[in-house]
Parts: structure tokens; sequence; C-alpha cells
């Protein structure tokens, strides 16, 4: 087979079958966009997004095993740091930059932040929600740092260096003059709870999902 034939069958299969929140993520990319995925890991949302949206994708993983693990499936990604190499790319590079569930585990999740939404024209941004109130049973119960699906590490191996709750984040956005267009928190079983601003988001969502764009 050709490479010109490989990669058309790679793009006319079937999309792969991904988690629940890179569902909610993938569905808010529209078709044929440039998309960047930060902190990829094995390519899983990038791999959909190509199939499913016929998105032009680049991918940055820490991880070499994870870039290996890209690279065998076609996708082009290479090895970086989101926290120094991203200041080398122009404004309006993107149309979406992604970052999932990646947030907490930066140094400057703020200046991160404003990276993303200066290098795409949207952003969208997946965080674990340390307000969940499992996490805050867990707190009051035992009196030692909870540990959960979505945050699960002891707390002297945790990656997680900046928790924060939804409201949290909310608050981040406002203060930065970012633009919250869509959000969607999921509970634990991965269902679509409410949105961001509403009542309860901050106790019963695990986890949210925002699609960002400059104020």
């Amino acid at each position: 087979m050709s490479p010109l034939d490989e990669q058309s069958a790679r793009l006319t299969r079937q999309p792969p079958a991904i988690r629940d929140d890179l569902k909610l993520i993938a569905d808010m990319v529209r078709p044929n966009s440039r998309v960047l995925d930060i902190g990829c890991g094995d390519g899983a949302l990038l791999d959909y997004l190509t199939h499913a949206k016929q998105v032009d994708g680049r991918g940055i993983e820490l991880s070499m095993d994870g870039v290996r693990q890209c690279v065998a499936h076609g996708l082009s990604v290479i090895q970086g740091d989101a926290e120094t190499d991203l200041k080398d790319y122009p404004a309006d590079a993107f149309d979406y930059v992604v970052l999932s569930q990646t947030l907490q585990a930066m140094r400057n999740p703020r200046a991160v932040l404003e990276t993303l939404c200066r290098i795409g024209r949207h952003a969208i941004v997946s965080v674990p929600n340390f307000g969940y109130w499992r996490i805050r049973l867990q707190l009051l119960v035992t009196g030692r740092m909870p540990v959960t699906e979505k945050l699960g590490y002891q707390w002297w191996e945790t990656p997680n260096i900046h928790f924060c709750t939804i409201r949290d984040f909310v608050v981040l956005c406002e203060e930065m003059n970012i633009r919250i267009e869509q959000s969607r928190i999921m509970d634990r079983a991965g269902r679509v709870t409410g949105r961001a601003h509403s009542g309860f988001a901050n106790l019963l969502g695990e986890q949210g999902v925002f699609l960002l764009r400059r104020g």
C-alpha cells in the first residue's frame, strides 16, 4: 500500500473509542480546524479528532514513551514541556489548544492558561474538581488528603501541585478577562450534570470541561 493509500485509510476508518471527558472536548472542536493537544499522552484524543473531525492535529507530550505511541499511530507529536516550549508559538497559531487534566500539575497555571489563550483562538481546558462532595467527605471523615479515581495519588507522590475547585477556575478566568463560552460539569459516572455557573456544580461535579476565549 502506498503512503497516500495508507493516509487515506487512516482518515476514513471509524473513530476510536475515547473517555467521556475527551468526547466532550471533541464535541467542542469544529471539523477541519487546527488543533494543538498539550500533554496528549498516548494520542487518544488526537486520533479521535483526526478521524471524527478531520482536524489538522498536532501534539506536545513530555513523556518519550507517549510520543512513541503517538508516532506509531501516525500522529504528529513532538516531545516538549508546555511551561517552557509554548512561548515560541505565535498568537492564534491554532483554532483550538487543548489541555486536559493537566493544569493542576503546572508550576505556574495562570501563565500557562494565558499562553493557551494567546496561541489558540480557543482554549479547551479540563480540570478535576477538588470541591467535589466525595473529596470533601473523605477529608472530613478521615482527616487525610483524599484519593479518588480522578486524583489517584497519595499526597507525597502526586504530580498535582495546584488543586482547585470549579469555582476557583471560574474566578481565575474572570480575573484574567477570559470568557467561558461553554462549560460542562461531569459527575463520577461521566454524565454531564450542568454548567459551571449552576448552583451545585462545585459540589456535584467531579471534573469540569471549559471552552475558553480571550475576552
